[in-house]
């Protein structure tokens, strides 16, 4: 789980006598020095070079079956551990298959740097195979934008430096990064210096205090809710302390599960995709005159824009990202708060008054454990499974549980519960099929510990690295919802009054497993 960035004043780098190593041996340095643990690709021609550095140094090299496997294994990677993660792959479509988990890791705020072969500069326009350029691929790859955050092909030795420090400040700041270089093959080899180390990494100025003192005097006029996302993982503790000391309601999305107690007194419950009815009701019956947003976007997966939830006095919405207070509500009063949550929520509970809790539990419908219930010869009701994961995998173990785009992550938000932060993981913006299917092997090898993907079948066939589990002794677990169709699409196409074929052929996963 990633912790705020506290202000650091910069230290020099001590100076250092240039060493001569190749090229890809520089970049891999670099990558050690920013905290990258693991490396997660499939190999080429291209990339070879690079491949072999890596297997040489000090970070863990994981040989995957598919490069958007190994995307979103470093995506998951990275969550569960806090660490960036580096993807590897080499030209063409070597690149191109990990774009979808490249745009998840984006979308999902996660730590990731893609190393990509692209095709020496003396070979480009000749015809070379794979061949891999901004002549042959869209240039948005090779620039910063909507996919990458920083972005860049190495020509020389001599642009290591500036990337270095580009890594460095971005892995350093709060939120995500991911980062693309791309790297010419022929040059991966050739000598250079080895860069020094000691890359200061980025300031982060915050003016909690202040910013605290200017809101507190609102929220102590009204009686006011929170509504936490996954932003706010790293403050859960502070977010606890303030609920508790004010008596505010919580709820949270489906992300956010478990950075509140979801047991607790004063949680309502979850909003958005596979949520529960209570929030809604809250906001209607007990009318806060404001709501206190805490690291979410409030996007269609966390609120479905219901003006429902918009309370009297609007929002004062606090997100590290100057953009995203306003942009899902744009017509709800909305006061801007550009700061840390961790700092903030701390500085807030300073100034706050203490406050009974603003309503029982019992005056809103909230959410239950799902019980076993009646059975049914033969199959296996979605609750009940969901009643045995909470039973058996979340109440008895620390294991890290994931769902799958689908019915999955509907099944498993409204139903499980959790008590702390950074055991579930969904995907509710990028939504891709496939993502906790070969995810889980990237949490369970960056943490050593057991995780759990609630996949569908649909899902497990597009995209499962069980064989990478295998070879590496990733203690991944898969629970399928093997129900032979890809079933949301099926109950949506049913409720619009209109037909196609979703069906798939019944799939053994288990016999499937063994084979591996």
């Amino acid at each position: 789980m990633n912790q705020p960035f506290a202000c650091v004043a910069e230290r020099p780098a001590a100076p250092a006598s240039p060493v001569a190593v190749t090229l890809a041996d520089a970049l891999v340095d670099v990558f050690t020095q920013i905290g990258v643990c693991h490396a997660f690709g499939v190999s080429g021609g291209g990339i070879a070079v690079l491949w072999a550095a890596l297997t040489r140094s000090p970070i863990r090299v994981c040989h995957f079956r598919h490069e958007a496997g190994a995307a979103f294994a470093a995506t998951e990677a990275h969550f569960a551990s806090g660490a960036p993660v580096v993807v590897f792959t080499t030209a063409g479509p070597g690149l191109t298959n990990a774009l979808t988990g490249l745009l998840a890791a984006r979308s999902d705020g996660a730590k990731v740097i893609l190393v990509s072969a692209c095709t020496s500069e003396e070979k480009r326009g000749r015809w070379a195979i794979q061949e891999t350029s901004r002549a042959t691929m869209p240039a948005q790859l090779y620039e910063a934008g909507a996919l990458f955050h920083m972005a860049t092909i190495i020509e020389s030795a001599a642009d290591l430096p500036g990337i270095a420090r580009a890594l460095a400040d971005g892995v350093a700041r709060p939120g995500g990064f991911v980062a693309h270089i791309a790297l010419p093959t022929g040059l991966q080899a050739s000598r250079c210096d080895k860069p020094p180390r000691g890359h200061a990494s980025s300031r982060v100025c915050d003016e909690s205090a202040q910013l605290a003192a200017d809101v507190a005097p609102l929220l102590a006029a009204t009686p006011f809710a929170i509504w936490l996302g996954f932003g706010a993982r790293g403050a859960a503790a502070a977010v606890r302390a303030l609920a508790e000391h004010t008596g505010a309601p919580v709820f949270c999305s489906p992300r956010g599960k478990g950075i509140f107690p979801e047991d607790h007194a004063q949680f309502v419950g979850v909003t958005g995709i596979g949520g529960h009815d209570a929030p809604a009701h809250f906001m209607r019956t007990h009318k806060p005159g404001r709501v206190l947003v805490l690291g979410t976007r409030l996007g269609e997966g966390t609120s479905f824009w219901d003006p429902a939830m918009v309370p009297a006095q609007g929002f004062i919405h606090v997100d590290i990202d100057p953009a995203v207070p306003g942009s899902a509500y744009p017509n709800a009063p909305t006061l801007a708060i550009c700061a840390d949550i961790d700092t903030f929520a701390k500085a807030l509970l300073e100034r706050m008054p203490s406050r009974r809790p603003q309503a029982s539990r019992d005056q809103w419908p909230h959410p239950s454990l799902a019980d076993d219930g009646e059975q049914h010869a033969g199959r296996v009701r979605p609750e009940a499974l969901m009643a045995a994961i909470q039973r058996g995998v979340i109440d008895k173990h620390d294991a890290l549980v994931l769902a799958e785009s689908g019915n999955s992550f509907a099944w498993a938000t409204h139903h499980l519960q959790f008590r702390e932060p950074g055991r579930y993981r969904v995907s509710t913006r990028c939504g891709a099929m496939g993502h906790c299917a070969a995810g889980v092997v990237g949490s369970a090898l960056a943490t050593g510990r057991k995780a759990v993907a609630i996949v569908g079948d649909g899902a497990m066939l597009m995209n499962n690295e069980i064989n990478t589990a295998v070879q590496f002794g990733a203690r991944a677990v898969w629970i399928v919802l093997n129900d032979a169709r890809y079933n949301m699409c099926h109950q949506g196409m049913a409720a619009l009054g209109m037909s196609a074929d979703a069906s798939i052929p019944k799939v053994d996963f288990a016999l499937m497993a063994r084979a591996m």
